[in-house]
């Protein structure tokens, strides 16, 4: 079983309507980090509705947690706005400001400006989940009993936290964060309460009550969070391990809930998505990758299926480079296979039949639009990103591939792939090992370089390329009589084939670029280097 069928599974012991929920806070870039929480919710969903029940995912944007700090790509002015709600604080302009016109002219708060290319990039995605802000909720008294509940019993609350998380609370803690005179949530004293009021006094000698049914503040986030389970009905809620952990804010959070008067979430931990040779991702410190530029790169059933054919609980490195290379290619695998053949074979032990199923509900979570077929493209990444490197124009590339007879035409999906694919191609993040430039005149510097027994290869190269046939294995062919008219290794004729072509000591396999290239002009390129040898 496919880890997110086993989830639906658990769903269906508990009833037939669900509300599956992500939530994240919109401090900074979303990252494809953040995707592991909200595709593995939606992943749950589309399984529990294939189980045949009532799925809906939601997520809950954490618009009234407060600024941090000021981050690197934020400008020094807003120190003023440390402790401020997300969804209550201008936007940053293009240099890092407080963008106040808009802010005034539009509310574009904060949280608005890093939640909206989130939410373009998982459109592309295939995830339109029900939006929750949660300062909107606080504003509507959807908090209120919860609150009432812990600000009435302070005590009860404070003991499940100290007893399940092993940490002692600050004498003065109190189940409810007041806004002070300056809008901040930091900095305050507790100095009553009589519901729904909660008295205080801040920082700066100004007193004041927080009224708890128009969420003139909020609750802590070990409060917070059961708190929503309640009153959002949310009964499946996938989360880091970092909450997950013994004694984290989900196990106070099980206890917390029960004093709210409702069930937790069936829940499920997932482990982090780190940069490769970068660590953990993380918008505060730059180390990231967004959605948008990663599916600028890749087409989107390529990272919908990173997370789908990862278990949660493992680890994934995330390799803008050759490792999306081979992500590509096992898409292609996957999307060729045809399953329903596979599992008909009776001789099929049952760790068998789970490996084939499981490949095929990866595939089936990795299409954009739930129960839509995947379309294999009989083009593997690899030499799609050949092709782009060495065809400038589309039309050529379509034209090789009709050509090797790998396409008939081209699909929506291919033509997709390949705008991606030059995209990719001309980032940082192509992988040097792949980079292809066929040089257009000798490189006197590489030839410089070789000894005489590849000096002497080049002429019969020349030679046997003008007369060869214009394929992979024609040219294949034509290197090896070079090589033996030569009398020389191999190895001497490849070294002399990357210094004439390509000006290096090395590369990717030459034969079938070179077939891909214009004959007249690399036959030319080999004449001009045997002249400049003579």
């Amino acid at each position: 079983m496919h880890w997110s069928d086993v989830i639906a599974q658990r769903l269906a012991e508990r009833g037939n309507d669900h509300i599956i929920a992500t939530g994240i806070t919109p401090s900074g870039e979303f990252h494809i980090g953040h995707l592991r929480e909200i595709l593995t919710g939606d992943m749950i969903a589309r399984a529990a509705r294939r189980a045949g029940l009532n799925a809906e995912l939601v997520f809950v944007v954490d618009n009234a947690d407060p600024l941090r700090k000021v981050y690197p790509f934020l400008d020094s002015s807003y120190e003023e706005f440390i402790g401020h709600q997300l969804g209550a604080i201008p936007a940053p302009n293009e240099d890092g400001e407080p963008d106040w016109n808009r802010y005034e002219r539009e509310g574009w708060s904060y949280g608005d400006h890093f939640l909206e290319p989130f939410l373009m990039a998982l459109k592309q995605i295939g995830v339109e989940p029900r939006l929750i802000p949660n300062l909107t909720s606080y504003r509507e008294g959807k908090f209120a009993d919860a609150a009432k509940k812990a600000c009435d019993d302070p005590d009860a609350i404070r003991e499940i936290i100290e007893r399940v998380s092993g940490r002692e609370l600050p004498a003065d803690w109190f189940p409810w964060q007041p806004i002070d005179s300056k809008g901040s949530l930091d900095g305050l004293t507790i100095t009553g309460y009589e519901y729904p009021l909660v008295m205080w006094t801040d920082q700066y000698g100004a007193k004041g009550q927080s009224d708890i049914t128009k969420g003139e503040g909020k609750l802590p986030w070990r409060l917070d969070w059961p708190a929503k389970w309640g009153f959002n009905n949310i009964t499946c809620e996938p989360f880091g391990k970092d909450h997950g952990a013994a004694g984290g804010s989900f196990a106070t959070g099980v206890e917390i809930a029960a004093f709210f008067g409702h069930e937790p979430p069936q829940s499920l931990v997932y482990e982090w998505i780190s940069l490769r040779g970068k660590g953990a991702m993380s918008s505060s410190t730059g180390n990231t990758v967004g959605p948008i530029e990663a599916l600028r790169l890749v087409p989107p059933e390529i990272l919908r299926l990173l997370i789908a054919n990862s278990k949660p609980n493992k680890a994934i490195e995330f390799d803008t480079g050759m490792g999306l290379v081979n992500l590509a290619d096992e898409y292609e695998r996957l999307s060729s296979r045809d399953f329903a053949e596979e599992l008909s074979n009776d001789t099929l032990s049952r760790r068998q039949r789970v490996q084939i199923e499981d490949a095929q509900a990866a595939l089936r979570l990795s299409m954009v639009s739930a129960g839509e077929q995947a379309e294999a493209t009989s083009v593997s990444f690899r030499h799609l990103a050949l092709l782009a490197q060495i065809k400038p124009d589309d039309d050529g590339i379509w034209s090789s591939l009709i050509e090797s007879g790998a396409i008939s035409e081209p699909t929506s999906a291919l033509s997709d792939r390949l705008m991606r694919m030059r995209a990719w191609t001309g980032s940082k993040h192509f992988p040097e090992e792949m980079r292809i430039e066929i040089l257009s005149e000798p490189d006197e510097t590489s030839l410089s370089q070789l000894d005489e027994e590849q000096r002497k290869v080049i002429h019969h190269i020349a030679t046997e390329l003008d007369a060869a046939e214009w394929t992979a294995e024609g040219i294949t062919l034509a290197f090896k009589n070079a090589a033996t008219h030569a009398e020389a290794p191999m190895r001497s004729m490849y070294r002399a084939c990357y210094a004439m072509f390509m000006g290096s000591e090395r590369g990717p396999r030459l034969a079938p670029i070179l077939a891909n290239c214009v004959r007249e002009e690399v036959c030319g390129l080999a004449k001009s280097c045997a002249a400049q040898l003579s």
